[in-house]
C-alpha cells in the first residue's frame, strides 16, 4: 500500500505578513503587545453579560518583541533569523527550529499569514 506523500513546507523560505486587522503597541517596558478582538456571538454575549473585554492582549517576550517589527511582508523567515542571531547570539539557539516554531504559533493564532517570496 502506497502512502500519500506529504508536501514538505520549508518555513525558512516563506514570507510572513502581519494580519492587518490586528492592533499592536508597546508597553512601558518596550515590550510588544498584540491586541486581538474577541468577535462572534459567544464573545458578544460574554462581553455584555459577564464583562469580558472586547480585546485580548498578548504580551510578547524579548525575542518576539524584537521579531514583530521585522515582519514586513518582504523578509523571509530565514532573513529574520539572521537578525535574531545577530541580536541574541547563543540565547537564540537552536535558532532555526525555534524561529520556525515561533512563526507556526503566530500563524496558528492568525497573527500572521505566509506568502511565498514570488507571490508578493
Amino acid at each position: 500500500m502506497k502512502r500519500k506523500q506529504e508536501k514538505k513546507i520549508n518555513y525558512l523560505d516563506l514570507v510572513p505578513k502581519k494580519n492587518e486587522e490586528l492592533r499592536w503597541h508597546s508597553d512601558h517596558k518596550e515590550r510588544m503587545i498584540l491586541e486581538v478582538e474577541n468577535r462572534g456571538v459567544f464573545h458578544t454575549i460574554a462581553q455584555k453579560f459577564f464583562g469580558k473585554p472586547r480585546f485580548t492582549k498578548v504580551h510578547l517576550d524579548d525575542m518576539g518583541t524584537f521579531v514583530w517589527p521585522l515582519i514586513d511582508g518582504e523578509r523571509t523567515v530565514a532573513d529574520i533569523a539572521v537578525f535574531v542571531k545577530e541580536k541574541f547570539g547563543e540565547k537564540a539557539e537552536p535558532l532555526y527550529p525555534r524561529i520556525v516554531k515561533y512563526f507556526q504559533i503566530m500563524e496558528s493564532y492568525h497573527f500572521i499569514v505566509f506568502t511565498n517570496r514570488n507571490e508578493g
